[in-house]
């Protein structure tokens, strides 16, 4: 009885956040997800963070912890056997809906192959994402151009925030979430964590020439999410100096940026590339 106890999930509570947060400092690269949920939990309290926090085994030391909010994230960095058929049974039996599995890949695409049977169809899976990361400045020199966007920016940046969106996942975020996802965009620029190129003019038909997010952050990196050059002025080598740009701001703030990127957006890697990231693992996503 108490080797099934072990092989299935606790929920954990605001006294377990500090083991949590240690966990994740063993591969912040491959935690930073989980470990950004953790932070805003350590701030507010799990009940009031958007999610919940299971951890693995049910007894004893925790070895391995899955975030379970609108996006499912899990981190097992010691590969320990039994947590994704842990995971997977655990969302079953709580009827869990989700927008995404995301993680390393092995967790995720194992999760999924235990979940796919008895789950909803995933609208598409994406089983190679190159987690990268930046030690060093810059490749290439920064575009000054580049600020954090304040309130008055938020008619150009929300757009261009809904036309990246729509062209990496297939679908409108503001179909989805009429009310949630402006008041995310709002929620970006407010803390800071929203950057851009402005529109330098009329004759540029375009909300913003550039765009990107710090989406998630930890006590060592901060990932960079939404990157987004507008149609009409891609190819005009924008996205370097301007993803360099915000590397070198983050970098002053004493963190670490990170990304990871799609394997056949062969474009936005040679790009992040330039700019001095390197590959540090592999990540996977479901997407319902």
């Amino acid at each position: 009885m108490m080797g099934q106890k072990r092989r299935e999930l606790r929920r954990l509570s605001d006294r377990d956040l500090p083991t949590a947060a240690a966990l994740c400092r063993i591969d912040p690269a491959a935690s930073i997800l989980a470990a950004s949920r953790i932070n805003v939990a350590a701030q507010s309290g799990l009940q009031f963070s958007g999610g919940e926090l299971w951890g693995y085994p049910a007894v004893g030391e925790l070895e391995a912890l899955v975030w379970v909010g609108t996006n499912v994230v899990p981190f097992n960095p010691h590969s320990v056997p039994g947590f994704a058929q842990a995971v997977a049974e655990a969302l079953i039996a709580r009827n869990r809906t989700m927008s995404s599995i995301v993680g390393t890949d092995v967790d995720v695409l194992e999760i999924w192959r235990l979940l796919e049977p008895r789950w909803a169809p995933a609208r598409e899976v994406r089983p190679v994402q190159h987690s990268m990361t930046i030690g060093t400045e810059p490749l290439v020199d920064p575009d000054p151009r580049v600020r954090q966007a304040t309130d008055l920016d938020f008619d150009c940046v929300f757009p261009a925030c809904v036309a990246m969106f729509t062209e990496e996942v297939g679908y409108s975020p503001v179909q989805a979430a009429p009310h949630g996802y402006p008041q995310r965009v709002r929620w970006l620029i407010d803390t800071g964590c929203s950057w851009i190129i402005p529109n330098d003019g009329p004759s540029l038909d375009v909300p913003v020439q550039f765009k990107a997010e710090v989406g998630a952050r930890s006590e060592t990196l901060a990932q960079l999410q939404g990157v987004w050059v507008a149609p009409t002025l891609r190819g005009q080598g924008i996205a370097a100096p301007a993803v360099a740009a915000v590397v070198q701001a983050l970098q002053t703030q004493g963190v670490t940026p990170a990304l990871y990127v799609n394997d056949f957006n062969e474009p936005a890697i040679a790009t992040y590339r330039a700019v001095g990231f390197e590959r540090v693992g592999t990540y996977a996503t479901v997407l319902f």
